[in-house]
């Protein structure tokens, strides 16, 4: 029997939540066919033989374009099981369902993934409906990449000297120990956090190495969630493959918290850190409970700096309680410290999401600023009380959306965004400094956790 698994879009990644369950179905005698959207073609021709076809929906980018082929694939193939797993599957059950999705997973989806294909299979399920969020311990299995494009299709490292390496993706765990009120992974997980055996991570790092991998990036929610598991597997990549550069994703608690393990990873070929910084505006960063102060994102940077790794932050600049006069001060401050070569520019145009299921939700000012659900938009919308605010947001969108097409470099799409939003004041714009940073390592897919989709990525599947 024919399983395909399908990734609409998961930030220029090789998609591990693919490679995964097709180890589980190939592992039990099932065809498997992995098919990630990003980097190739929608053909329905490719699932007309699949009786169970799964869609990873890992971000809210991507639920968003498999909104667009889900009801084609149920009309295409009436006779096939459609499931959604993935962080936005059980928070967007009902509008999934309406579209034609018949079985949503949360979690670790692995074994019930396998499960419905044995069903399958087996005659036992003709039509059903299902949802499960499944939390226990998993046997992971190493990845099964070979049905996946190859890494050079995808994101790679771009480093100062222009030279590009390419990415090996692994993750070494899901979920997240943390509650911050506006992350996506906390109305699914809860608070609860899965490793993946070190075993299983490290046969994946060999295998990508051997695929061509020059640098390998951890996609988990955060790295140090488990501190003794990543120094663990830290030390065994720089002890197998010193020459390796690596990157991971670390909460700013997380990096003071452990800066002795930080100063430790800068000398095992750490090279980029990705943190979540969101705001500099303190009530803000108390809104969305992350744990840190407008302070301690300035020590985490100082820190990272001394040992020299490169920071990239990134941040939520548009939330409800965003003020003109806190969003200029954050493009100040990242001319202060020299960091807007380090920062994509759709950092600074991302405007807050509100899933089903999101804290935010409780927020005891809501009725200023919520609205109705939308469940096409995926989330709930808001208007901020200062409607200048959200005029800047969409006029910075636009001109982040246009340079970026035009190819643009990121200090003149810099400069306009500096002078769109003094304009919104109502005063001048500063001359910047000559000088605003080196250019840093990077990858030529932005990261992003919340963000809208562009008109030309869903047009690739209209």
């Amino acid at each position: 029997m024919k399983v395909c698994l399908i990734s609409p879009y998961e930030i220029g990644r090789q998609p591990f939540a693919l490679a995964q369950p097709a180890a589980w179905f190939k592992q039990h005698g099932f065809e498997v066919d992995c098919i990630d959207l990003s980097v190739e073609p929608f053909e329905i021709d490719r699932i007309s033989d699949a009786k169970l076809v799964a869609i990873h929906l890992a971000m809210h980018t991507g639920a968003r374009l498999a909104s667009k082929i889900i009801p084609q694939i149920a009309r295409a193939q009436p006779n096939s099981t459609i499931c959604a797993y993935g962080l936005y599957a059980p928070v967007n059950e009902a509008y999934l369902r309406s579209l034609g999705v018949s079985f949503i997973f949360g979690g670790e989806s692995e074994p019930d993934l396998l499960s419905l294909g044995e069903s399958i299979r087996n005659g036992m399920t003709n039509g059903g409906n299902g949802t499960s969020l499944r939390f226990d311990k998993i046997d992971f299995m190493q990845p099964l990449r070979s049905s996946l494009p190859s890494l050079d299709q995808y994101s790679k490292l771009a480093l100062p000297d222009g030279t590009q390496n390419i990415v090996g993706f692994v993750e070494a765990s899901r979920g997240c120990k943390h509650l911050c009120r506006h992350c996506p992974v906390v109305p699914v997980y809860e608070g609860k956090f899965r490793v993946v055996q070190m075993e299983t991570v490290m046969s994946d790092v060999r295998q990508q190495i051997a695929m061509g991998a020059e640098h390998i990036s951890f996609g988990d929610p955060d790295f140090l969630n488990g501190p003794t598991h990543a120094r663990r597997i830290v030390s065994q990549l720089n002890s197998e493959f010193p020459d390796i550069s690596w990157d991971a994703t670390i909460k700013v608690e997380h990096l003071l918290k452990h800066s002795d393990l930080i100063r430790e990873f800068a000398t095992q070929g750490c090279l980029l850190i990705t943190t979540a910084v969101e705001s500099i505006e303190n009530i803000v960063l108390e809104r969305l409970d992350k744990g840190h102060t407008a302070e301690d994102f300035s020590a985490a940077l100082a820190l990272t700096r001394s040992v020299g790794i490169h920071l990239a932050p990134t941040f939520v600049p548009f939330t409800p309680w965003t003020t003109l006069e806190g969003y200029r001060k954050l493009l100040e401050t990242i001319v202060e410290l020299n960091l807007v070569y380090s920062i994509a520019p759709v950092q600074l145009s991302i405007r807050l999401l509100l899933p089903e299921g999101s804290t935010l939700l409780e927020s005891p000012d809501r009725k200023n600023w919520l609205r109705e659900f939308d469940a096409e938009m995926l989330g709930y919308n808001w208007v901020h009380p200062d409607q200048e605010v959200d005029e800047l947001q969409k006029e910075i969108q636009l001109w982040v959306g246009n340079a970026e097409q035009a190819e643009i470099s990121r200090r003149e799409t810099f400069t306009r965004i500096w002078q769109l939003a003094h304009a919104s004041m109502g005063v001048p714009a500063p001359e910047l400094p000559e000088i605003l940073g080196a250019v840093a390592p990077h990858m030529t897919e932005p990261w992003y956790c919340c963000a809208e989709p562009t008109d030309i990525q869903f047009a690739a599947y209209s």
